[in-house]
């Protein structure tokens, strides 16, 4: 295989700006500019399980995004494709910036490199159709488990291309970009991530969060963007002062309300985009549609043979929706009303007491069915959707710069945490949202899943919370 670096060069002089063009494939992302894709990169790109991702919507966060957001937000019409690709250059950026500042004494070579931007770009090869939500949401509820991940699918993935396609690659990267992509849930004690752990950072942070993927660089400028949403974070700030001490990532000390203002970013485009109150609804919907039709069409049965789990994507909503088949009709019949925007109502919301947070447990349908009064109609868990939903910056209810080292100026050695009272006294004093969301699936139900709603709040809570107007008006304006 025909080296993409100029080794008249010694590796730790190695940046973007030295790649070469001869062997290079130049691509115009939207959100990076100019990337450049390198021979062992095209060779997995080049590929129709990796060409698949362009068929998976993107948008969304670890934990509550969905693909269904662009049916609110028209312009979020981006793909896993070119997250993938961003994932892949924002990962050569930062190890090729590492390696001019300390390439020599961290010892880091042509291996590295590579091992990281392949774990960059193939980190999402795994996933199915509508990310997030077919893991999250559909998996659970027709497996009775939480076990399947896309990671664990990606490491699969990634082998079966190999094999599938003859690619000329060492096994020893093969094994590296594989650890990369779990490290984030790997025992940290492992012999294989003592070893240059701040490698295992880039892609898969596990330590603290801050990574290429799916917490920070690339998803929150991207999905800004595409949403029409204004982003003041930039991503180029931390990369410019990062330093590797006692192996781990740390930051110029200077640029904590940089690091800061990337975790607020993440939250508010979790308030604003992902947890939209219909991108919700439509969530709901769709797996109701999925867990229907997986009886006729045995969607779980490939989850875990590559060879058929890469011929899934997002289209499978088209093809129920245009199938004839009687087994399929209630699924048809949900995403019929998504089009035509016969959503789940929103019935009700309240956010939970911060003195309530520790304790508090999620909120069941039949939490909100025990609470209702006598009346005419009798409710069913089946009339109701309960979301449960979860903000933070990726700590819980703690400032996620406690788990973040940062050192004073470059001829320091030294790494530390900043504390609460040394960033700002406009800190919040809790890092963390629990909102409940009570949806109604008929809309003759609305008025009496909202009462029931109310009377769980004031029973449990001494409070009721009505927002967005009365359920009445919500029926008068639909």
């Amino acid at each position: 295989m025909e080296s993409i670096y100029n080794t008249e060069f010694p590796s730790y002089m190695y940046a973007s700006s030295m790649v070469n063009r001869r062997v290079s494939k130049q691509v115009h992302d939207n959100v990076h500019g100019n990337i450049y894709l390198d021979p062992p990169a095209l060779k997995f790109i080049d590929t129709e399980q990796f060409q698949r991702l362009r068929d998976l919507k993107q948008l969304g966060s670890m934990f509550v995004r969905s693909s269904l957001t662009y049916l609110v937000y028209p312009g979020a019409v981006h793909t896993r494709f070119e997250h993938s690709i961003g994932v892949y250059w924002l990962a050569g950026e930062t190890i090729n910036r590492i390696n001019i500042d300390q390439g020599f004494e961290l010892e880091i070579d042509h291996f590295d490199i590579q091992t990281v931007k392949l774990a960059g770009l193939l980190h999402d090869v795994g996933h199915g159709p509508f990310s997030h939500l077919f893991e999250k949401d559909f998996l659970p509820q027709v497996l009775h488990s939480n076990k399947w991940s896309h990671e664990e699918m990606s490491l699969k993935m990634i082998d079966y291309i190999v094999d599938e396609h003859n690619i000329e690659i060492e096994s020893d990267v093969v094994r590296r970009v594989k650890e990369m992509i779990v490290a984030s849930s790997e025992d940290k004690s492992s012999k294989s991530l003592t070893e240059k752990r701040f490698l295992y950072d880039i892609v898969a942070n596990g330590r603290n969060g801050i990574d290429v993927d799916k917490y920070k660089f690339d998803y929150i400028v991207r999905d800004s963007r595409a949403c029409g949403l204004t982003c003041s974070f930039r991503f180029d700030r931390p990369l410019d002062t990062m330093r590797v001490i006692g192996d781990e990532i740390c930051y110029r000390a200077k640029e904590y309300l940089t690091i800061h203002k990337l975790f607020s970013s993440r939250a508010d485009l979790h308030r604003t985009v992902y947890s939209h109150a219909k991108v919700k609804a439509i969530d709901f919907m769709l797996v109701d549609a999925l867990v229907k039709a997986n009886n006729h069409l045995d969607i779980k049965s490939c989850i875990d043979d590559p060879a058929e789990y890469w011929k899934l994507d997002d289209s499978i909503v088209k093809f129920i929706e245009t199938s004839k088949s009687e087994e399929l009709k209630e699924s048809r019949d949900l995403i019929r009303r998504i089009r035509r925007r016969d959503l789940y109502l929103f019935c009700n919301e309240f956010t939970v007491p911060k003195d309530q947070l520790e304790y508090f447990k999620d909120i069941t349908p039949q939490d909100i069915i025990c609470s209702q009064k006598s009346g005419v109609v009798s409710l069913k868990e089946e009339d109701i959707v309960v979301s449960n939903i979860k903000i933070d910056m990726t700590r819980g209810r703690k400032n996620p710069l406690e788990s973040i080292n940062f050192f004073k100026d470059y001829e320091s050695d030294e790494k530390f945490p900043i504390p609460d009272e040394k960033i700002s006294l406009l800190l919040p004093e809790c890092y963390q949202d629990k909102i409940v969301r009570v949806y109604s699936k008929k809309p003759e139900l609305v008025e009496v899943v909202s009462d029931a709603f109310e009377n769980f709040q004031v029973k449990n809570y001494g409070m009721k919370t009505q927002v967005h107007g009365t359920p009445q008006k919500k029926r008068q304006r639909k």
